[in-house]
């Protein structure tokens, strides 16, 4: 998990830091002391972050008023307060755990192993099928044929499933995505789309249409990969 301590308290982040090195699930360590700090971290991120400590009370914006900012789809929140008053607006908010300061390491290991495990259930779930895979969304485990996926969105921490009825938000990289998709399906046209080739039904210099059961979609063709494009498919007359 890469995780990010948002807390202007330099004392406790230490400690948040000098734990989290010792939890093995953890591979990336970052902080900041403002919570529009944070908000940028997460705009400009360039690998998903998955976890955030956060303080409740810090200048300028608060940690309920952070929670405020999020998306739907957001990373795992571990509220880490000195005070309980912020329990019930925080899990208003759907944290995954409230920590009181000071801290012990066997409670915030206990924190960071649930939050990995509710991380599993937000991930891709890939199963040994040839044609098939499932994706897990409210609860639910919702089989995903890869002839039903049109194209695939990076948004940044997260991606978007677009099929023939539904389009579907998933917490994974694109890169992840990539490496499981079968060779030779699929083809990456832009830093941002993927896009089965099998439902591309025209190309132009700058992007393709493809084909959606609302009619022709346009999806952006990257410069870089356009000639790799004409040299993967079936092509009469260049």
């Amino acid at each position: 998990m890469n995780c990010l301590i948002v807390d202007d308290d330099n004392i406790s982040t230490s400690i948040l830091a000098r734990f989290a090195e010792k939890i093995e699930v953890i591979d990336k360590i970052d902080s900041c002391s403002r919570a529009i700090e944070a908000i940028q971290i997460l705009k400009k991120a360039k690998e998903p972050i998955d976890l955030i400590f956060l303080d409740m009370e810090m200048p300028e914006m608060t940690g309920v008023e952070f929670l405020g900012t999020l998306k739907d789809q957001h990373p795992l929140i571990i509220v880490v307060s000195a005070k309980e008053k912020y329990a019930i607006n925080a899990f208003d908010y759907d944290v995954t755990d409230y920590l009181l300061k000071p801290i012990s390491f066997a409670r915030m290991y206990k924190a960071v192993d649930k939050a990995n495990n509710a991380l599993k259930n937000k991930h891709l779930e890939v199963y040994e099928g040839k044609d098939e895979f499932f994706i897990k969304q409210n609860g639910l485990y919702i089989k995903i044929k890869y002839i039903d996926i049109i194209w695939i969105e990076a948004l940044e921490n997260y991606i978007i499933l677009y099929t023939f009825r539904e389009k579907y938000t998933v917490h994974h990289t694109l890169k992840a995505v990539i490496d499981k998709l079968p060779k030779g399906k699929f083809f990456r046209v832009h830093r941002s789309y993927v896009v089965n080739l099998s439902r591309i039904s025209a190309i132009a210099s700058t992007d393709i249409s493809v084909d959606t059961i609302e009619g022709p979609a346009s999806i952006p063709l990257g410069k870089a990969y356009r000639d790799k494009l004409l040299n993967a498919i079936n092509v009469l007359s260049k």
